[in-house]
């Protein structure tokens, strides 16, 4: 008995740090969506009260009146090609890295690493004068093209961990089944990166769905913008209706928390596979 109440003391500091840690970081969100649940004026006079009652016109009008509707299609017209490719070229990559044999191998995966250090702002000019000669400003392809390029070399290192973090024993035992390389990835390789997958998956999906800057430079047609453009439409010059902004950032942020609520086992076991391994 003595040795369990010791041993629940000593785990007791890191329950704690959990609970802080939690309460950090669920804070924000539970404000803002309580705040889209406020009127104007119940903001400005308890701003960081639970709301009286629930106000569900700023949700109704953010979706009708903000046209959130269209620009919630929008994002997922942007994301999902995004994040497929991202996942499908990563995977290849960080297949060929971590598995396959072949000179020069590795200075290739340290010069695709050097995408991690560049900054969007450092290409941004050249890379719009870039479509805009190919002719593609102001479609959805001006914004997945460069998203997949700046979400590649993130993805291909993580999924070279994992690939690597796989025994060879299972790709020599293919092999003497006949399989080729292209087998082994398709039929062995892709189950066991399931949890790697599905952990690109959600952190890509966030980065695509929260991104401003790129669709903000090569989406000049209003009809074309994300919801993180779409927020931007109840701020004016002298006035912004908070009630309609906290709503907006609700609805933004509704689908890539219930995306990683489907997919948080497999986010967690992705990230500590290659340590556990």
């Amino acid at each position: 008995m003595k040795l369990k109440i010791v041993k629940m003391f000593c785990g007791l500091p890191r329950y704690v740090v959990v609970i802080i840690f939690a309460v950090v970081s669920l804070t924000p969100l539970i404000w803002v969506w309580s705040s889209a649940l406020k009127t104007h004026m119940e903001i400005f006079i308890n701003p960081f009260a639970p709301p009286s009652k629930f106000y569900i016109d700023n949700l109704v009008k953010a979706w009708n009146l903000g046209r959130f509707s269209k620009y919630t299609l929008n994002s997922v017209i942007i994301t999902v090609p995004t994040v497929a490719g991202v996942i499908l070229l990563s995977s290849l990559a960080g297949y060929a890295f971590g598995k396959l044999r072949f000179y020069g191998r590795d200075i290739l995966f340290y010069v695709s690493l050097f995408g991690l250090t560049l900054p969007f702002q450092a290409v941004m000019i050249p890379l719009y004068y870039l479509m805009l000669d190919i002719g593609i400003i102001s479609t959805y392809r001006a914004v997945i093209l460069p998203a997949i390029g700046f979400g590649l070399p993130f993805g291909t290192f993580m999924m070279r961990a994992f690939f690597k973090s796989i025994p060879g024993e299972v790709m020599d035992a293919a092999r003497v089944d006949g399989c080729t390389d292209l087998q082994i990835f398709l039929k062995i390789m892709l189950p066991l990166a399931l949890p790697a997958i599905s952990t690109l998956a959600v952190l890509q999906s966030l980065w695509t769905w929260n991104e401003l800057l790129i669709p903000l430079l090569f989406l000049q047609r209003q009809e074309l913008h994300p919801l993180t453009l779409g927020l931007m439409f109840f701020k004016g010059r002298y006035t912004q209706d908070y009630g309609l902004i906290f709503a907006g950032a609700t609805i933004m942020s509704l689908p890539i928390v219930g995306l990683y609520l489907l997919l948080h086992r497999h986010f967690i076991k992705g990230i500590t596979a290659g340590t556990i391994k």
